[in-house]
């Protein structure tokens, strides 16, 4: 069986670091005989060095722009799942951090951090689509960084936070002006969830094309 290489983009902030390592500790707990590591794309133990030839990583960013599509398969010959997000299971996790944040259908906000790359940013408007349906309601994305238009722009009275873990972005929406301010995703089982999907999907594609 190939080593699960959990890969994040990392950040100098610590509680960031701690929620992957968290979600590490999940995906062990549910597959104790899998060989997990970790690896970053930025501050951090560098991903391409835990991985073998064998290995399969599984990006646990919420879009599939760049670093999936290009950095990571530059930097790693082996097999690259798509990313964790968009899934419609982390419309239940962004729903449950909401009701964790008091929201009680106020007008909605997704807020993401935003890319350069146009495929990152629809993948970012389909999770609020995604959310839109599950909750019945019209839900504009805002963008932290990169992308139009800004958070700021909208004025949010309440913010979805598509973020995996907190740190500089997340501390940033405490400003944004909203009333309501939904914490990141963090390390919940449903994510790890998914990262074990896109790694055994990704095993099953293999043996298939050994065959």
């Amino acid at each position: 069986m190939p080593a699960l290489v959990i890969t994040a983009h990392g950040s100098s902030d610590p509680r960031f670091a701690a929620v992957v390592d968290d979600l590490a500790g999940i995906v062990r707990g549910e597959r104790p005989d899998l060989d997990v590591r970790i690896g970053y794309l930025d501050h951090g133990t560098p991903f391409e060095t835990v991985t073998d030839a064998d290995s399969v990583v599984v990006p646990v960013l919420l879009s599939n722009g760049y670093h999936v599509r290009e950095d990571i398969p530059g930097r790693f010959a082996g097999t690259v799942t798509p990313a964790v997000g968009p899934d419609r299971r982390l419309t239940l996790l962004l729903v449950r951090r909401l009701r964790e944040a008091g929201w009680a259908r106020e007008p909605l906000t997704l807020a993401a951090t935003g890319s350069a790359d146009p495929r990152a940013l629809a993948d970012v408007h389909q999770m609020a689509r995604d959310l839109g349906d599950e909750l019945g309601l019209d839900v504009p994305v805002g963008f932290i960084s990169a992308g139009e238009p800004s958070l700021r722009e909208l004025e949010p009275v309440a913010v979805a936070t598509y973020l995996l873990a907190p740190g500089a972005f997340s501390d940033s929406l405490i400003d944004s002006g909203a009333a309501i301010v939904a914490a990141p995703l963090g390390a919940d089982p449903l994510i790890a969830e998914i990262i074990l999907d896109r790694f055994d999907a990704a095993v099953s594609e293999c043996a298939t094309r050994r065959v």
